[in-house]
């Protein structure tokens, strides 16, 4: 892990253009410039952002280990989304709060609520694809928005009504455009008044606060609240070790980061798998095999290809509170460190053939979790990966289920960013027929799946 020295700075090499420059390449496309730095400089560079001034920039698998082990103490969470989501949100506390925080956090997404949250997802699947054309191309993503956008509100609240209703209408324009002034300098996230950037933003966060302080004193009001399981239950319930509760701002907060963080970058993903399992016929027939079969295994190591080889989030930041040493470097206090989850995951070192489309790869061989890094690593790694790895494993069985998919020998679909996430530019088109079910192993061609 990194630790605190008092050695003379010693920064990785980088690209001496001026910082406006390095700003516009990375602006224009992120990925096409780190990829090219990175050729020619290696796994570990220095760049000079407009947002995050001299920041190292780091993909190495040792390296990844090194910083994502290095205690709270030394270094804290980089980057605005803390500030988009508010002071309670769990990418803005730090030390002692924060591992307690997440201690509270983690028993809604494990164990054995996690099968209950299967067919809510299942659910939602079913109602969005019965209205999918069948024949034509259409784009997936905004279907994959809706899902799991229903999905974590239903997990979350428990329950549907007005203000699901509203939620559902407010969250997604209210996400898309905060998270696009993320990467704006730091004067972009000012309240100028009602129509600027932020005032509309501002507006919104204060309706999504209304709604979330009501549905807090439903919850609290309700005679089964006791025996709920949805999330904003879980958490009102919750204690830390002196008895306190989470104050009410702060799970408005935490809710928000669920919503936002388990919302766009899943529904992203998914809507990568299927652009990608349409260039891949054999794969396709081989899931579907597999599939009828009862099984899975290929499904999911498919699923870690998607994330590794189209990243939904390019990077994660870091900023050393002290002096720290990383592997042969001595980096100074108040100094960006990125993590590079592109150039990671394109490592021939980690992953032979990494431009390839392979699951096989990960095939009884799950990904190292320092080269493979889609959900961040160490005591910051996303606390919802296991619910997101669960979402989109039931939504692709659901969709092999019910669907053939048209295969195509059309190029990939170029990157789009959204902000935050990279999304595929045409928005992960796909064409389907629906199959026969399959009952007790046999397929009935009679009995085709109804919309």
């Amino acid at each position: 892990m990194g630790e605190a020295t008092t050695d003379p700075v010693r920064l990785p090499p980088g690209p001496r253009l001026p910082k406006a420059l390095q700003g516009l390449g990375f602006a224009v496309n992120r990925d096409k410039a780190v990829a090219m730095v990175g050729r020619r400089y290696g796994s570990a560079f220095t760049l000079n952002l407009p947002l995050f001034g001299h920041a190292v920039v780091v993909s190495d698998p040792a390296l990844v280990k090194d910083l994502f082990t290095t205690s709270s103490d030394l270094i804290a969470r980089g980057g605005p989304l803390g500030e988009v989501l508010g002071p309670g949100s769990t990418f803005s506390l730090e030390g002692t709060a924060h591992r307690q925080r997440r201690k509270l956090l983690v028993p809604p997404f494990h164990g054995k609520r996690m099968a209950g949250y299967e067919d809510i997802v299942e659910q939602e699947v079913m109602r969005e694809i019965a209205t999918w054309p069948e024949g034509e191309e259409f784009a997936t993503l905004p279907s994959m928005m809706r899902i799991t956008l229903n999905a974590i509100l239903r997990t979350v609240f428990g329950a549907e009504g007005a203000a699901f209703d509203e939620l559902r209408d407010l969250l997604p324009p209210m996400v898309l455009r905060a998270s696009r002034l993320t990467l704006m300098p730091p004067f972009a996230r000012r309240d100028y008044g009602r129509w600027s950037p932020w005032g509309r933003v501002d507006r919104m966060r204060r309706r999504y606060d209304a709604i979330i302080a009501q549905l807090i004193a439903d919850a609290r009001s309700d005679p089964g609240f006791e025996e709920r399981n949805d999330v904003l239950a879980l958490m009102l319930q919750a204690r830390y070790e002196d008895g306190s509760p989470i104050a009410d701002d702060h799970v408005a907060d935490e809710l928000l980061t669920l919503l936002a963080a388990g919302h766009e970058t899943t529904a992203t993903t998914l809507a990568w798998a299927v652009e990608r399992l349409r260039r891949h016929p054999r794969l396709l027939s081989r899931l579907t095999a597999e599939l009828d079969a009862g099984e899975s295994e290929l499904l999911q190591a498919t699923i870690f290809e998607v994330q590794r080889s189209r990243s939904v989030i390019n990077a994660t930041a870091r900023i050393t509170k002290e002096r720290i040493r990383l592997g042969e470097w001595v980096i100074p206090e108040h100094h960006a460190v990125l993590v590079s989850i592109s150039l990671a995951h394109a490592s021939e070192r980690s992953f032979p053939d990494a431009a390839a489309f392979n699951p096989d790869r990960f095939v009884g061989n799950p990904p190292d979790t320092h080269a493979w890094v889609p959900f961040g690593g160490g005591i910051r790694r996303c606390i919802g990966a296991a619910f997101a790895n669960m979402e989109m494993m039931v939504t692709l069985r659901t969709l092999l289920r019910e669907f053939e998919f048209g295969t195509t020998y059309a190029p990939g679909e170029p990157t789009h960013s959204r902000g935050v996430a990279t999304a595929p530019g045409r928005g992960g088109l796909a064409v389907v027929h629906r199959r026969a079910r399959v009952v007790d192993g046999v397929r009935d061609e009679a009995a085709q799946v109804s919309a």
